[in-house]
């Protein structure tokens, strides 16, 4: 169980990630990527993080431990979105020293 549990909140933790990357890059708009800020590449950031998310996903077996998994995928997910909410990746651009776009 432990490993779906472990596995689910990666999981969420990854795919909650790439929805910001996804969203910007298919609308046009940059974000603060570490491959870079333009929409492009946070396009094709958040296509693979998804895909990620879906392989991790599937390697929990979820329809083992249903509840555990959802439980785990939750977790993951709220702590990336509080990284994300409090503006996480703009300041880990600005630890590693690269450029951020402008922030509306």
């Amino acid at each position: 169980m432990w490993h779906t549990i472990l596995l689910s909140a990666l999981a969420g933790l990854f795919g909650a990630n790439a929805v910001p990357h996804f969203v910007k890059g298919m609308v046009g708009e940059q974000f603060p990527n570490v491959w870079g800020n333009d929409p492009l590449r946070n396009a094709v950031a958040g296509t693979f993080g998804l895909a990620l998310a879906a392989v991790i996903g599937y390697w929990a077996d979820l329809p083992a431990h249903a509840y555990a998994g959802i439980g785990g995928a939750l977790v993951g997910a709220v702590v990336m979105a509080i990284f994300h909410g409090r503006g996480g990746a703009y300041r880990l651009n600005s630890a590693l020293g690269l450029a951020n776009p402008s922030r509306v």
